[in-house]
Formats: C-alpha cells, sequence, structure tokens
C-alpha cells in the first residue's frame, strides 16, 4: 500500500484550546483523515514542561499566538466576506486539502451548508466556464 505524505501540513499542531485553557469539556471534535501522530497533553503535564524545559514555554506560547491570529482572520472573513470570496480564499490557501476533506467539511469551515456548497460550487463552475 502506497502511503501518501501530506506534506503541507507537517509540523501543525491543533487543540481545543478552551478545553485545555479553560480545564472544562470540550465542545469540539478533531478527525484525522490521514496517519497522524497524536500527543495527549494534559494542562498539569504542560506546565511540568514549561518548568522543567523554559524554552517550550515561548514554542507554546507562538502556537497559542499563531491560533489566535488564525481565528480572528477566520471570523473577519465570515463577517466581511461573501460566502464565495470564502471559498475562493480557501481553495487558495489550502490548494491540496479540495481533494482530500469531503465537502461538508469545506462548506462547514467557510460557513455555509453543505446543499449551499453544492449550488455555489455549481455555480461557480458553471461561471467559469
Amino acid at each position: 500500500m502506497e502511503r501518501k505524505v501530506f506534506r503541507q501540513f507537517d509540523g501543525w499542531w491543533i487543540s481545543d484550546m478552551y478545553s485545555l485553557i479553560s480545564q472544562k469539556p470540550g465542545n469540539l471534535f478533531i478527525e484525522v483523515l490521514e496517519d497522524a501522530e497524536v500527543v495527549l497533553l494534559s494542562k498539569e503535564n504542560q506546565e511540568q514542561l514549561y518548568h522543567d524545559i523554559p524554552k517550550l514555554e515561548r514554542f507554546f506560547r507562538i502556537l497559542t499566538e499563531n491560533a489566535l491570529v488564525a481565528n480572528q482572520q477566520r471570523i473577519m472573513d465570515n463577517l466581511s466576506l461573501s460566502a464565495e470570496e470564502r471559498f475562493e480564499k480557501f481553495s487558495k490557501k489550502y490548494p491540496s486539502l479540495m481533494q482530500k476533506v469531503p465537502q461538508k467539511q469545506v462548506a462547514s469551515f467557510i460557513g455555509v451548508t453543505p446543499e449551499f456548497f453544492s449550488k455555489m460550487k455549481a455555480r461557480l463552475l458553471k461561471k467559469a466556464h
């Protein structure tokens, strides 16, 4: 069996930041579509790592800052861009995901229903030809 490596996202981290920081049950779930290394890190263990390896605190701060910026940009895009513009931006930013991720997940990410997404995509394809 051929193993495809998805290089665009090597080194990416994902977390339910609300749950991690608040120490309350999360409202999100994370689904992997390919082989992935999953690391479960409790708040207590994270704090111990910060103590034992001070450079990790900076590393996690940078991860958190990047997550905050990405989340804020996504909120601004959802407030100021049309669904078509959000889809176009997503397609340009993550071109390899378009072939890997189910359309319902792309629809969810850009903030539309799968039915609306399907109609919008058909309209865009018709317009391109």
